[in-house]
């Protein structure tokens, strides 16, 4: 099976409803636990997919200055 490729966008929405829930009145520990860790997980997805794009543009942006030459 295919890993499905993470959209930054969806887990930026998905981040939002996990601090939805934790600001909940109602929630307890051992699910505030799990949305915390689930929250981690996502964050450092968000990490590695914007250091990709950096990775990208410092590419583009070097070969650019190869072709101005």
């Amino acid at each position: 099976m295919a890993k499905k490729k993470f959209d930054i966008d969806q887990g930026f929405e998905q981040l939002d409803e996990i601090l939805t829930k934790l600001s909940g009145e109602e929630i307890k520990l051992p699910e505030a636990v799990k949305l915390y860790t689930e929250g981690v997980g996502i964050v450092k997805q968000c990490k590695d997919s914007l250091d990709k794009v950096e990775k990208e543009l410092i590419i583009l942006e070097e070969n650019g200055e190869e072709h101005e030459l």
